[in-house]
């Protein structure tokens, strides 16, 4: 897995690869997928294990068939998953308003490319270990929050696990530990600058 680098990289290799490199790269990732969905009870019925081996470019992916978000739910709790349940380390889940919630597993190993993504997201955006993050996204059943705390701490940024709402209670934040970087959404940026008065403070 990657390491922290100096330079305009996180994943100089990864981040630099050839256009030619990275298609043999997703051909090889596609076959191990469909090697390892076929292990599920779901994809077991719908995808031959000899599927992989019908793939001889990324064209070939029209092949496939789809997955439908009713698949995911007719198939709740555990159909889709293509690992023992033993090996999975996290579940995250949607609301469940519109029927069985969608599920989503995950092992230690997802979680650590999971987290080596984030960094490198970040690193590529001009985040850095001098950088005091703000994490306004939901910690819970929602991937949001989770997902970019552990990349940040990877990164090596002080990161403030405060999560959504209470505008005046961010905006203090903000000012004690000079926050010079926000994961938020787009609506919630905007009530922070507008009711929470950032443009009367200085910080817009």
């Amino acid at each position: 897995m990657a390491q922290r680098q100096s330079g305009l990289f996180w994943d100089r290799a990864a981040e630099t690869a050839s256009r030619a490199r990275l298609d043999e790269l997703k051909l090889r990732k596609l076959k191990t997928v469909l090697k390892q969905a076929v292990r599920s009870p779901f994809y077991a019925e719908r995808i031959t294990a000899a599927a992989a081996d019908n793939i001889r470019t990324l064209a070939d992916i029209a092949s496939l068939p789809f997955t439908t978000k009713d698949d995911l739910r007719s198939n709740f709790p555990y159909g889709m998953l293509a690992v023992p349940r033993e090996e999975t380390v996290r579940l995250h889940s949607s609301s469940g308003t519109t029927g069985n919630p969608t599920v989503v597993f995950h092992t230690a190993r997802d979680i650590e490319v999971w987290r080596d993504l984030v960094a490198r997201s970040l690193y590529m955006v001009g985040a850095r270990s001098t950088d005091v993050l703000q994490n306004t996204m939901g910690y819970g059943l929602f991937t949001g929050g989770l997902g970019l705390h552990y990349g940040a701490e990877k990164l090596g940024l002080l990161t403030i696990p405060i999560g959504p709402g209470n505008l005046q209670r961010q905006i203090w934040f903000m000012r004690q530990f000079q926050t010079t970087a926000l994961h938020i959404l787009p609506s919630s940026a905007l009530r922070l600058a507008v009711r929470g008065g950032m443009h009367r403070s200085g910080w817009l």
